[in-house]
């Protein structure tokens, strides 16, 4: 039934940003009775209309929810005080929801009306399904996705700085449903000035979507009059440095970020977009973000579509800037998924912990036995 309730939740992938994608199904024993998905930001929740779907029947039923039941009134009344009137016996919930306004508070008003309350019941996979809304709620800044095509010898353009098109269709089409997905876009001014990039979601089926918000990073400015990122429906922000000379007749959005060793905070950027409600961002720009983000500490996944091409030494990279010497201090990753498109290969990978270990004392910094080790996470000092 939660399995049932995660395929729901995900059909909305497109429209509920920057709300979580839940789904709900309300069950009789073995017996699906109602079910039901948040469609879109500012209308009804998932418990919502599987109530409706259920009926009568969904008097003494058990209600399987990705997601905590919200608590507090917003743009659609408490789900908790829905599923109390309706008179659900027991309500399993996949995950805790921490959004401060909710956060216990619909569990404890369920148990409070009698009702049997479970959580934790696939609550990895309802973790991934939201890793954006999380990540923004938890971490406070949004999950970042570098999309990247590159041919077998690790290549994303031609030594002239032609990049079309090293991946197939088949890739293409995939891309532009991951945008579909994301809350922003990202890009830099350099991206814009070599490939007058569009940036925006072009499906191949009617799925309904809400374009998502196009992000320049253009510390001074240089690309505001030009280029097809300014186009169309979708609307677009251009981030830039403290003392970048606005033009006055810039109709477009944008706004200024510190700086940090002269280029654009990157974190002050995430900083900002956490504060539009931006939950992923998906960045397609060239070596140089690409690499200055992995630096920062800000790369929480890659997409990576390999293609069966050879570009040569001369042609550009996937990344700039690491400044790796030694073998000792390589970046690892780990494949989460990989699957062909067409011709390519894409590969979704998360960059892999850094490991230390960290000595009891008198050890002469070598551990005894494995409950003396600890492991120390990323670039951003986070420790687990």
């Amino acid at each position: 039934m939660m399995a049932r309730a995660l395929r729901l939740a995900e059909r909305a992938a497109f429209t509920t940003r920057p709300n979580p994608m839940v789904g709900c199904v309300i069950a009789r024993g073995d017996e699906v009775v109602g079910e039901g998905w948040h469609q879109r930001k500012g209308g009804p929740h998932a418990e919502v209309f599987a109530l409706q779907s259920a009926g009568e029947r969904a008097r003494g039923a058990t209600a399987y929810v990705t997601l905590e039941p919200c608590a507090h009134t917003g743009s659609t009344p408490p789900c908790a005080d829905a599923l109390v009137a309706a008179g659900v016996a027991r309500v399993v919930a996949a995950m805790r929801d921490p959004f401060p306004q909710v956060d216990g508070r619909g569990f404890e008003r369920l148990r409070a009306a009698g009702i049997d309350v479970a959580w934790g019941l696939l609550e990895a996979e309802a973790r991934a399904l939201n890793r954006g809304f999380l990540s923004r709620v938890e971490r406070g800044r949004p999950w970042v996705r570098v999309k990247l095509a590159a041919s077998l010898d690790g290549r994303t353009a031609a030594a002239d700085g032609d990049s079309k098109w090293i991946s197939g269709e088949a890739s293409r089409a995939d891309v532009h449903r991951w945008r579909a997905r994301a809350g922003a876009i990202l890009t830099a001014s350099g991206t814009v000035l070599a490939d007058d990039p569009a940036l925006t979601v072009r499906l191949d089926t009617d799925d309904a979507f809400v374009p998502p918000l196009r992000v320049v990073l253009d510390a001074g400015l240089a690309t505001t009059h030009r280029g097809r990122v300014r186009e169309g429906d979708a609307p677009t922000l251009y981030l830039h440095g403290p003392d970048a000379r606005v033009p006055r007749d810039l109709e477009i959005a944008h706004a200024a970020v510190p700086l940090r060793d002269g280029r654009l905070d990157l974190h002050a950027v995430m900083g900002v977009l956490a504060d539009l409600q931006i939950n992923d961002v998906h960045v397609e720009a060239g070596a140089s973000l690409c690499g200055a983000l992995l630096n920062a500490g800000l790369v929480d996944e890659c997409m990576l579509y390999l293609a069966p091409v050879l570009l040569g030494e001369a042609a550009r990279p996937l990344f700039d800037g690491l400044g790796l010497q030694a073998m000792a201090d390589r970046y690892r990753l780990r494949i989460r998924d990989l699957r062909v498109l067409g011709d390519d290969v894409r590969m979704t990978l998360e960059p892999r912990p850094v490991w230390s270990v960290v000595a009891e004392p008198g050890t002469a910094g070598r551990p005894q036995d494995a409950e003396s080790l600890e492991w120390r996470a990323g670039h951003d000092g986070r420790r687990w």
